[in-house]
């Protein structure tokens, strides 16, 4: 496993949320360079600049260095492919998510209790916030191989009907995944060019970003579901103990202990 003391282990993730978050939220801007954009996004927003084009690059390039240098830490399943490593930066991601999330709802709950100065955006903004983490810690709990599963009869099958049964189980989330997709996204891609927002004083674009994102979350979940099935189809069958010794392992390791 690889230390998590890695500095570039939040450095990408940061500079990917950081870099995001600036063109998330003017993202109308380039709505309006590519001739999609209505007569309301136009009215309120400039073609995109300089600025706007240099935090996408940002974007790309946290991106590509972050899914490069993602690596398992003490406890967490290795990258074994593209797709692995995509979901365990964007495990990262999720990670400093939920700090920035908890940040700013202590942040609101002095400003609200302490000082009796609430902020229009903070809870809105957590809101937005807990969206993302929700969709993609489903995907790094798919990589992890956490998801919730009933092995009572599933042990005492012979490793071919294993297969058998991680091949259907596969199949569904694709067919679930791409008939998601297939019905969602005229009204997403409506959400989107229109960047329909939530119609409050902060009025942030939840709708427009939420809306894709399920159906992005979706394709990749599915897409990490296959890469599981490819990599774990030559392993051998792994009984499930009611105490996983493998997992209290990595605990004790994990805080210095020897067992």
């Amino acid at each position: 496993m690889q230390s998590s003391s890695r500095p570039d282990g939040i450095l990408w993730p940061l500079a990917f949320i950081l870099c995001l978050g600036y063109t998330v939220w003017y993202f109308p801007r380039l709505i309006i360079v590519a001739g999609l954009a209505n007569d309301n996004l136009t009215s309120q927003y400039t073609a995109a600049g300089p600025i706007d084009y240099l935090v996408l690059a940002g974007v790309l390039i946290a991106l590509f260095f972050g899914v490069k240098t993602a690596h398992a830490t003490s406890g967490e399943l290795e990258a074994v492919n593209l797709v692995d490593r995509i979901s365990l930066f964007l495990g990262r991601v999720t990670m400093v998510l939920i700090v920035i999330l908890v940040s700013i709802m202590f942040y609101e709950v002095m400003l609200r209790y302490v000082f009796e100065e609430p902020t229009l955006w903070a809870n809105e903004l957590s809101l937005w916030l807990a969206g993302f983490i929700f969709l993609l810690s489903g995907l790094y709990a798919m990589q992890q191989r956490n998801h919730i599963r009933i092995y009572l009869l599933y042990d005492v099958l012979p490793r071919s009907l294993q297969r058998v049964c991680d091949t259907v189980s596969t199949l569904l989330i694709a067919i679930f995944a791409i008939c998601l997709i297939w019905g969602g996204y005229n009204e997403a891609l409506a959400k989107f060019l229109r960047w329909e927002t939530f119609g409050t004083a902060f009025d942030p674009p939840i709708p427009a970003t939420m809306k894709p994102m399920i159906l992005i979350g979706m394709l990749i979940v599915a897409l990490q579901a296959i890469a599981n099935l490819i990599a774990d189809w030559s392993k051998e069958a792994v009984v499930h103990a009611v105490v996983d010794e493998d997992e209290i392992d990595d605990i004790i390791h994990s805080v210095g202990g020897e067992k």
